[in-house]
Formats: structure tokens, sequence, C-alpha cells
């Protein structure tokens, strides 16, 4: 089984490179890279264009631009990479073992956060922790899908926050994840720049509201304090 590494980006200049680069030596294995850039103001398609099997240009929405990726795939397993995340070197195996072995169509990776504040061990033992014991993966955790769970499912609901969340809810109908331990490493920039704290509280007060039937349309705009 090959992998479609499909990235939403949105003026992600300053680190696409670095994302890239470390996943050339699975397209080398045969895996392939979809970047999908939702009209950055940036060089962020120049650079991922050499590093990439193709750029493509979406409609802004990490859930749009999510689902374009996916349309555009030729692989039989969609792993979706935030642009600030590097992948474990052998993610590859690491998925194509544990669906062969546990049967399971869909999964996520535990995380851990760039920075080294103490808080921020803290914050990211409490998100593998959670997911493990709620069967929920959120997008920090490169969540990976067989193509035809995919679309049976529907894809990513439309929506402009919380579609990891929806997603997670509609695969978790049919098997809870398969949750590998060895970790990746997402950017702690917003924690940082934020406040840990801060952050902590918005994301829970965020999630509870979703849970309770909050419109996304406004979930959003307290996510980015508009």
């Amino acid at each position: 089984m090959r992998l479609s590494i499909i990235i939403p980006a949105l003026n992600e200049g300053a680190n696409i490179t670095a994302t890239l680069q470390p996943l050339q030596t699975l397209r080398r294995a045969g895996h392939e890279i979809i970047v999908v850039d939702g009209g950055s103001d940036d060089d962020t398609a120049r650079q991922a264009s050499p590093l990439s099997d193709n750029v493509i240009s979406s409609l802004r929405g990490r859930a749009r631009q999510m689902n374009t990726g996916a349309d555009a795939a030729a692989n039989d397993i969609l792993l979706f990479l935030h642009a600030d995340t590097l992948l474990p070197h052998n993610a590859d195996k690491l998925i194509v073992r544990g669906m062969n072995q546990t049967g399971k169509a869909w999964g996520r990776f535990d995380v851990c956060l760039s920075g080294r504040h103490p808080m921020l061990r803290v914050v990211e033992r409490s998100m593998n922790l959670r997911s493990r014991l709620s069967g929920i993966a959120t997008g920090d955790q490169a969540m990976f899908v067989k193509r035809a769970m995919f679309e049976k499912v529907g894809g990513f609901p439309d929506i402009p926050l919380m579609e990891d969340i929806a997603l997670s809810h509609q695969l978790k109908q049919h098997s809870r994840p398969l949750c590998l331990s060895t970790p990746l490493v997402t950017s702690s920039r917003r924690w940082e720049q934020h406040g840990i704290m801060k952050t902590i509280v918005l994301m829970w007060h965020l999630r509870l509201a979703y849970y309770f039937g909050a419109d996304p349309q406004q979930l959003v705009k307290r996510y980015y304090n508009k």
C-alpha cells in the first residue's frame, strides 16, 4: 500500500520546505506528496513545487483543501499532514504494518510539540492520552485513512473548524483509530505566541462548545480572536 500525503497550506513559506525535505525519502519509495495551497500571499507554492508531486490551488479552508487533495490523490492510504509538522522517518512502514496487523482503516500518530517549555510536555501527553481514551484524533496528529473508508464517510465536512473532530466521529462508527506511539513533531508556535494556559483553556472551550452543538462558523471567530 502506498501513501498520498496531503498537506493543506496557507502562507507557510517559512515552514513548507522544512516539512517537505524529510519526505523526499518517502517520495523515492513510491509515496506521493500533494500540497494544496489555499491562496497564499507568499511563495508557499513556489517553494513546494520541486519537493512535491503535485501543487494544487484550492478555495481557502483546511477541510476544503484536504478534500481537494484527496480527490487528486492516486494511492490507497490518505495521510493529512499540517504544513508545520514533521513525520517520523519510517511513517509509511508504521502505518502499513499497523493497519495490516490490526485490520483498522484509519489512525493517527502520537504528537510531540516542538518547544522546550515544561508545560508543553504536559500538553502533548494530555493530547495523546485523551485521543487514546476518546478514540478521537486531531489534525496535529497526522490523521491517516484508507481511501475507501474516507470516501465511504464522505470526507471532511465542509466546516471552518473542528473538521478533524467531525471526521473522527464518522470514522469511529466503523472502528477506533490505530494509535501509533511513535511521535511526530508539530510546531508549538500557537501555544507560545498566545500563551500555553490561555491556549489550553481556549481549545477545551471550543471543543466543549462544538460537542454541545455550537456553530463552527462562530467557533472559528473565537479561535482566531475575531
